[in-house]
């Protein structure tokens, strides 16, 4: 089991107790037991972040100095490499990931994002010469500046922590903003590496901020509402995003949320199916607890009992069980609260008239720890609650389609609109696939676009904006006009 002493908020360049010395249990996943504790920030912790961040944006020369941001970037991707194998065993006890996963997108990826991210600090186009007009009458040169946009109040949640709140704060500060990072409740001490790793570098104190706290809803409604925040960057369920959306209308305050999905992966007729068919695991990997992975998968009606039994195979000979592992990548859901939903999901879905193929229960074998199996559900119409609402959970649902056009119908039958797939043994047929589907991400066959490059987020209720990528880095810039005299 893995253990450490409290750890701290960062505000204002210094690594802190919470106000009072208040404290939480940090809770690990696998075992349903405290693996250590927490800073337990309150209102007074966060007041001082925001007064820290808009101090340093207001008054310093952060947001006009590219040279000092990118050379506090590359301290702190430093200092997070140094850090890694350390914190290696402490993420993957809060996250419930298999250790293997830091290897890649609990950590180490995200890490090794962070170099294209500095590079698009360095050289990105924050001016333009738009030449000379003569439509109001009198020559007038034009320059379009971008600029930071100011203090970025960024909430994150816990299924991959390290990945998004990189994503979120090197971005911002590579844009020059100043930011504070409200950590998700169940995963702090993957916002503290960051936090110590900052602390580390020469970011002049009030530039990061990094606050963890029990609270689940009073600090990120805090940073919400508080005037002196410019921009909201969320990442969390289509509910929250809601309230956030309404809270900051009241400020006309910018906001990018990135919110559910409900993705669905097509095989079309002339798949490759012993290839296509394990992308069903998709749904396994880190307790299907992501919110882009394709909980759906549309097969052809005259093959689905062929998939059915393929993937029944696949999910029951899965291994899975041990945290340690450098395979295995299905691990616990996040909490107990978490898998008494997934598996009133698993109610719902019997209620609603699908088969439950196999799956659906606790594990027998793994008494402790917040495990659900493998949940494989056939003879699913896209009508019902498991077909249309996010679950977060290792469930699979297969849904019958009769062609292209069928498939594409079911696909775009949500209110989400974040991912999908596309299986074909014509790459052009998959494209024209991919092409109708609305949603922000849509991988064909083997193919995952997911890199630091890409810009990610969804279509409808799946959020607005995109995170990553060109798209993403200039969430966090406005855009100034200037005339000048010809």
């Amino acid at each position: 089991m893995v253990e450490r002493a409290a750890s701290d908020i960062l505000v204002d360049g210094v690594l802190r107790p919470a106000a009072g010395g208040r404290r939480y249990d940090n809770i690990g996943p696998a075992t349903g037991t405290t693996i250590g504790q927490a800073a337990d920030a309150g209102a007074s912790d966060m007041d001082a972040a925001i007064a820290a961040a808009r101090r340093v944006f207001d008054e310093g020369t952060w947001a006009r100095d590219r040279e000092l941001r990118v050379h506090c970037l590359s301290q702190l991707r430093d200092e997070l490499r140094r850090r890694a194998d350390e914190a290696r065993t402490g993420i993957a006890a809060e996250t419930g990931a298999p250790l293997g996963l830091t290897y890649g997108y609990q950590l180490d990826l995200p890490i090794r994002f962070m170099d294209w991210t500095i590079a698009l600090t360095r050289d990105h186009a924050f001016e333009r010469d738009l030449g000379v007009t003569n439509a109001m009458g009198m020559p007038t040169r034009r320059l379009v500046w971008k600029e930071a946009a100011g203090v970025v109040g960024a909430i994150t949640p816990w299924n991959a922590p390290v990945q998004i709140n990189l994503a979120k704060c090197v971005a911002a500060l590579g844009a020059g903003c100043t930011v504070i990072l409200k950590a998700a409740p169940d995963t702090p001490w993957s916002a503290v590496l960051i936090a110590e790793a900052a602390a580390a570098t020469d970011l002049p104190p009030g530039t990061l901020n990094v606050v963890t706290g029990s609270d689940k809803t009073a600090l990120g409604a805090q940073l919400v509402e508080d005037p002196r925040v410019d921009v909201i960057s969320f990442t969390g369920s289509t509910a929250t995003g809601r309230r956030i959306m309404a809270a900051a209308a009241a400020g006309l305050k910018r906001v990018f949320l990135e919110l559910g999905g409900k993705s669905a992966n097509i095989l079309l007729d002339d798949a490759d199916f012993g290839q296509a068919l394990w992308s069903g695991l998709a749904v396994c990997y880190h307790a299907g607890q992501g919110c882009s992975i394709p909980t759906r998968m549309l097969v052809p009606r005259a093959r689905v009992e062929e998939a059915v039994a393929t993937l029944k195979s696949v999910f029951e000979g899965l291994p899975y069980g041990d945290p340690s592992s450098r395979e295995q990548i299905l691990g616990p859901l996040i909490s107990q609260a978490q898998r008494e939903r997934v598996l009133g999901y698993v109610e719902i879905g019997r209620r609603e008239g699908a088969r439950l193929v196999t799956g659906g229960r606790v594990p027998p074998r793994l008494p402790h720890g917040f495990y659900v199996e493998p949940t494989l559900f056939s003879e699913v119409d896209n009508r019902m609650r498991i077909a249309q609402e996010e679950i977060f959970g290792p469930v699979l649902a297969v849904i019958a389609h009769d062609g292209d056009e069928d498939a594409v119908r079911i696909a775009n039958d949500s209110m989400y609109g974040l991912a999908g797939a596309v299986h074909s043994g014509d790459g052009e047929r998959a494209l024209a696939v991919a092409r109708r589907l609305r949603a922000g991400t849509v991988n064909v066959n083997t193919g995952n676009a997911f890199d630091a490059d890409a810009p990610f987020g969804g279509y409808r209720q799946s959020g607005i904006g995109r995170e990553m990528g060109i798209e993403g880095f200039e969430e966090y810039l406005q855009t100034k006009t200037v005339g000048l005299p010809a």
